[in-house]
């Protein structure tokens, strides 16, 4: 028997909080329209109300725009998600036409060339990209052709774009080591361990930065010992757990910053682990829910990829045709076992 649909579903689906969804539904003020229009279409796509207004679409229909969106190539599951959702939003978009490229992502030469490449070829782009000179000089080179630009989940900075999509990534770090640092709780001094796809990403470097911060400010007792980077990979993942374990057997948790989670879960759990390591990770894929209840993995902090990709969709369709958006960005949402998403 399918579950109810609840308003905090309604309210993932639409990037909002609860609160929004539910003032928007009961016609309360306080709502921008834009605001309305995306609730009421989550809320009918979900089967929350038959009777919801259709949305309008957003931007209006004109000549035939180009899309690309370079994603890394790998076995990040978060990246998987926001291909499929841009692909499936963007079939039901007219006067869009859209391509999603998987690339070697820890390779920025290869990136910055494929940039190079599209300058002046299409409307604009969309990237997941290290924040390398080399992706920078090109993104440059694409605005200087008239190309927009949309950072997403990682941003670029100091590069002329549209706008970054993503979550607030230090914020992310922080709240990973202030939940660290209640789960752990008195059982200290106590080390605890980091890992990273790349410190190249930004997003990743700032995930770190921001859960070193909030260990310092609030939890003296926890002792960082390592960080390691592995590539978003799972058997890498595998490979680097047995290893920081066969060196810091007393480890007391685990934040892993990028991709790769299900590889470290394997190794805590092949080694009866699980109720000894807190682990941390990001994003409530399909595989990490499972991890969750089993009770492996302890928490995700999730971004919502359909969000990402409407939002990037929107903003580049409205640079290419110069017109206004009002950017909404996705939340950060800390999910347990017990708040499971809905899909």
């Amino acid at each position: 028997m399918p579950l109810r649909v609840t308003l905090m579903d309604v309210g993932r689906e639409a990037g909002v909080s609860s609160a929004t969804v539910d003032r928007v539904l009961n016609h309360r003020d306080g709502v921008r329209s834009r605001t309305r229009e995306v609730v009421f279409a989550a809320a009918k796509r979900l089967g929350y109300v038959s009777d919801a207004p259709a949305t309008p679409t957003p931007l209006s229909v004109g000549p035939l725009i180009e899309l690309v969106f370079l994603l890394p190539a790998g076995t990040n599951t978060f990246i998987q998600n926001l291909r499929d959702q841009i692909e499936q939003q963007a079939a039901l978009r007219p006067g869009l036409s859209v391509r999603v490229e998987a690339l070697e992502g820890f390779n920025p030469q290869t990136v910055a060339a494929r940039l190079v490449e599209l300058q002046g070829q299409v409307g604009g782009v969309g990237l997941v990209a290290q924040d390398h000179p080399l992706v920078r000089e090109a993104i440059r080179g694409l605005s200087r052709a008239e190309t927009a630009v949309v950072t997403l989940a990682s941003d670029i900075q100091n590069v002329p774009r549209a706008a970054y999509v993503g979550i607030d990534n230090r914020q992310a770090g922080r709240l990973a080591g202030q939940l660290m640092g209640r789960l752990i709780g008195t059982a200290i001094p106590a080390k605890v361990a980091l890992f990273a796809g790349s410190l190249s990403y930004r997003g990743h470097e700032e995930r770190e930065v921001g859960f070193r911060h909030i260990i310092r400010e609030e939890f003296p007792g926890l002792q960082v010992v390592e960080l390691r980077e592995i590539m978003d990979d799972r058997q890498r993942a595998m490979v680097e757990t047995r290893s920081l374990l066969d060196v810091h057997p007393d480890l007391k948790g685990i934040y892993n910053v990028g991709g790769g989670t299900p590889g470290i879960a394997n190794v805590i759990s092949a080694r009866n682990l699980s109720r000894a390591i807190v682990l941390i990770g990001h994003e409530a894929t399909e595989a990490n829910k499972g991890l969750l209840l089993d009770g492996t993995l302890d928490a995700v902090i999730d971004q919502n990829p359909r969000v990402e990709a409407r939002e990037a969709l929107n903003i580049l369709t409205a640079a290419v045709r110069r017109e206004p958006y009002s950017y909404i960005p996705p939340r950060l949402q800390l999910v347990l076992k017990e708040n499971l998403p809905y899909e």
